[in-house]
Order: structure tokens, then C-alpha cells, then sequence
């Protein structure tokens, strides 16, 4: 019996010290370093600002998409929102919030993703509408994905192009990429993928011969957003074909989508664009637990300080994910503290957020922010036991490497979703 207690008593000992290390204390007048998101700025030279979210299940980070970007629509004049979605089915939401197109409820579950059949989402897709609905054209918003995950909305759009520029081509090309469908990718050998990869290079490669008389027919616009379909198609049977490089390849696409999305936008006279994803695409530091390269490091080595990295990390956390490697979704908790928010735990506010610049003139904060923290990093996947062991949902990174400024919220919800 004593031999129980004793090992029970080590096994306790062990996980508290694994779960509660790296937990600080308040700093005083630390509320002299907070803004409300309302009154964010960013840097004059800025022309991506990443908003990072801890995890993809709390309704706060939703929210906080839509309140960063209003914040950054009127004290930047910022119009384009890129999230960390499918390329393709980003343009039925944009055609909705310009054009009336479909629903929001509808255009959010074209997009695909379990993670954004919330109420949260529906209601920001309908709030970018109504604001277009009232502003003037050169007020107007626009709303991107770019990721490559998906084949259905890319190769719809591909296809509606040609019917525009070539209608013979248009229907073989339709037969030749039957097999390019969401239902179907992950179906497909590695031969029938290479076969694909072979198809969509002839179709880039028809874009790029006949450009100019594409362009003639349509509009240069158009044209460019035809050529970004094919190529997202492309990356997405080209992650199928490197599974081992997924990950590595995935951030790598989504900074070269985003990169694209900027330039075509810069073109359109936008020079800011915000990017809503999880923080781990977001940071610029590539704190991963693998050897892979994260988006945001790939903006940092093109953009330089044109690139703004905004985290967000948690104390308290009531979110919803998958359930392990099931399909399905449950309500999870989980407590993080560290140096960096548990210096912050006693502002009055429940989100707010902190310019690393300024709270860096506090030596405190400086030193907190300049060292390893441990946090908060939940994918779309949980089990509870995960709880046990905070290496499975924080990460170590350094802030003020990793990011620019960051958002704190100490009380995060669930999610809702949708049927």
C-alpha cells in the first residue's frame, strides 16, 4: 500500500510540474502596454499582417476576424481579408459578399472545412456583405482563401473560364479532370495522380501559349485568376504525390498563394491585406515539433518588416474539436499559463492587445518576451488526455521572434456549428 501511494504521489508530482512550469506572475501596470482591438495600427510600410489564432475552436478568434479587420478597414485602409482556406471555394464567398451570390450560410459550407461550419463564420461572411452593400466601389472588401486543399471550386472556375475563351477545350478538359474532385482525390494511385499533374501542366501551359489572346477575349483579371485555379490544382495533386513533404509544402504554397493574392490586389490599387490562419502558418519562426518551414517565415524572408505577425494565445480555453482521429467534434477545456500572458492576467479586459515595440519598453516584459514561452497550440484534432502534458497543446516559441504583437484572451468559448 505505501509502495501505491508513493508512486501515485510521484506520478501527481511529475504531471504538475510538467503542466503548471513556465507559469509567471502579474506584472505591475501592465495594463499601460494593452489596446483594444479597435485601436490597432500597424507599421506605414506594412503590406501583410498576419492574425494568428491558438486554436481553430473558439468563437473569440472568429470574432476576432472581423474585428481586426474592421479596425485595420478604417485606421489602415485595409480591403482585402485572406483566410487559411480552399482558393477556389474563397471565390464563392467573395462573389457573395459583392454580388449577392448564394448565401452566407451557404457560400461558409462551400468552403469545406469543419472548422468554419460555425455560427461565428456565417455571421462574418453576412457582416463583409452588408458593408458592401452600403459602400462605395472603391470602399468595397474582398475575400480570399489560400490554401489548396480542394479541387471542386478551382477546377468550376477553371472550366467556366475556358467556356469563355474556348469552348472545345472547355469540354475536354472537363473529361480529362473528372477524377480531380474532393469525393474522389484520395482515391486516386500515384499513377492516376501523375496523369493528373501531366493534364493541369498542358492547361497552364495553354494559358501561358495563348495569353494574349485570352486576354483579348476576356479580361487581364480574368485571365490571372484562371492561371491561379490551375496552379492551385497543381499544388494540391503535388502534395499528394510528397506526402512525406506535406506539411513542409502546404506552408510553402500558402505563402506563394498569399504572395499572389497580394500582388494581384497591389494591382487593383490595395496595398495592405490581412491573413486569418492558425498560428502555426502565421509565426515566422518555424517553432514546429518537425523540420518544416512555416508560411510566415517565408513572408518574413520576402517581406521583411512589410510583414506583420499579430498572435493570439489563452488562459482559459473552452473549445471545440475533433475528437482524436475521428470525425467527431467535441467540447474540450484546457488552462495555459506562462510568463508572457500571466503578466497580463490582471488587465481588466478579457481580450486585448499588445504591441511588442511598445510593452518592450518594460524591461519585465522585454525579458519575458525575449525568452521561450510555452504556448497555446491546438490544431483540429484533441483528445482529453492530451491535457496531461502541455507538449501536446503549446509549443515553445520566443514572442518577440515569432511575432509582432499579440492578442491575449484570458475566458475563450466554443465554437457553434452548423448544420
Amino acid at each position: 500500500m505505501f509502495k501505491k501511494i508513493y508512486l501515485f504521489a510521484i506520478f501527481n508530482f511529475i504531471i504538475v510540474a510538467l503542466v503548471g512550469c513556465g507559469q509567471g506572475e502579474p506584472i505591475e501596470s501592465a495594463d499601460q502596454y494593452v489596446e483594444q482591438v479597435d485601436q490597432l495600427f500597424v507599421p506605414d510600410d506594412v503590406k501583410i499582417i498576419g492574425l494568428g489564432e491558438a486554436t481553430h475552436g473558439n468563437a473569440e478568434f472568429q470574432h476576432l476576424k472581423q474585428d481586426v479587420f474592421e479596425a485595420l478597414i478604417h485606421n489602415e485602409n485595409v480591403q482585402v481579408f485572406v483566410l487559411e482556406a480552399d482558393f477556389g471555394s474563397g471565390q464563392t464567398v467573395n462573389q457573395f459578399i459583392l454580388q449577392g451570390k448564394g448565401t452566407a450560410h451557404k457560400v461558409v459550407k462551400a468552403l469545406n472545412y469543419d472548422i468554419y461550419n460555425t455560427e461565428q463564420m456565417v455571421a462574418f461572411v453576412q457582416w463583409m456583405h452588408d458593408y458592401n452593400e452600403s459602400a462605395s466601389d472603391d470602399q468595397k472588401i474582398y475575400f480570399y482563401g489560400n490554401d489548396m486543399q480542394r479541387y471542386d471550386q478551382s477546377k468550376k472556375g477553371l472550366l467556366n473560364y475556358y467556356e469563355m475563351v474556348e469552348e472545345e477545350l472547355a469540354a475536354e478538359y472537363e473529361a480529362l479532370l473528372e477524377g480531380a474532385s474532393n469525393d474522389r482525390m484520395r482515391e486516386l494511385t500515384d499513377d492516376e495522380l501523375s496523369n493528373l499533374n501531366e493534364i493541369i501542366e498542358e492547361i497552364m501551359a495553354d494559358l501561358q501559349r495563348n495569353r494574349e489572346e485570352y486576354i483579348r477575349l476576356t479580361q487581364e483579371e480574368e485571365y490571372e485568376l484562371a492561371s491561379q485555379y490551375a496552379k492551385v490544382m497543381h499544388q494540391r495533386t503535388t502534395l499528394f504525390l510528397n506526402e512525406d513533404r506535406y506539411t513542409h509544402l502546404r506552408d510553402q504554397y500558402l505563402a506563394e498563394n498569399l504572395e499572389w493574392i497580394a500582388d494581384y490586389e497591389q494591382a487593383r490599387g490595395h496595398d495592405k491585406v490581412l491573413m486569418s490562419g492558425h498560428n502555426g502558418h502565421i509565426e515566422k519562426t518555424s517553432a514546429t515539433a518537425t523540420d518544416s518551414k512555416s508560411m510566415g517565415s517565408y513572408l518574413n524572408e520576402q517581406y521583411g518588416s512589410q510583414y506583420y505577425a499579430i498572435g493570439t494565445d489563452i488562459i482559459n480555453s473552452e473549445f471545440q474539436s475533433k475528437k482524436g482521429n475521428t470525425d467527431e467534434r467535441e467540447i474540450f477545456t484546457v488552462t495555459n499559463h506562462n510568463e508572457l500572458v500571466d503578466a497580463f492576467s490582471e488587465v481588466e479586459q478579457n481580450i486585448f492587445f499588445v504591441d511588442f515595440e511598445q510593452a518592450s519598453q518594460s524591461g519585465a516584459l522585454q525579458t519575458i518576451l525575449s525568452n521561450e514561452q510555452k504556448m497555446t497550440n491546438i490544431g483540429d484534432q484533441f483528445s482529453s488526455w492530451y491535457k496531461l502534458l502541455k507538449m501536446f497543446y503549446t509549443i515553445k516559441m520566443t514572442p518577440i521572434k515569432a511575432y509582432d504583437g499579440i492578442i491575449i484572451v484570458k475566458e475563450a468559448t466554443p465554437t457553434e456549428e452548423i448544420s
